[in-house]
């Protein structure tokens, strides 16, 4: 069974860092792309990071560039999100998501995590 499990979220100043990491059972790894969305109240969700497999190629959104890294550890099957200088508008749930796509559309990615809440106050 896939699973995809989020954590290392909360509350946090502005300027603060926070590392979330994404737990992947059920052979999620072997999808081409393991991406991070967020989505606050009211608002569609959005693309923050992406990590192909075949050569960890990284994309970013403009929003997070420069501040947030995403990598992935092969041995211990996770991704993590570190992200650095956080600001308010950083605040969302975060998902982690697995896809055969390494693209930034939300709907080419199969699998995804129950989410994790990141609240980033000023």
């Amino acid at each position: 069974q896939v699973r995809l499990v989020e954590s290392g979220g909360g509350s946090v100043q502005a300027g603060d860092s926070l590392r979330l990491s994404c737990a992947t059972s059920g052979g999620t790894l072997i999808r081409s792309a393991m991406a991070w969305f967020r989505q606050d109240s009211g608002k569609e969700r959005e693309f923050v990071a992406a990590i192909r497999r075949n050569d960890d190629s990284t994309s970013y959104a403009d929003s997070v560039k420069g501040r947030f890294t995403i990598s992935r550890d092969s041995a211990k099957n996770t991704v993590d999100l570190q992200m650095n200088s956080l600001k308010p508008q950083d605040t969302a749930v975060y998902y982690c998501a697995a896809g055969w796509a390494y693209t930034r559309a939300a709907g080419t990615y199969d699998y995804w995590g129950q989410g994790i809440r990141v609240t980033v106050s000023s």
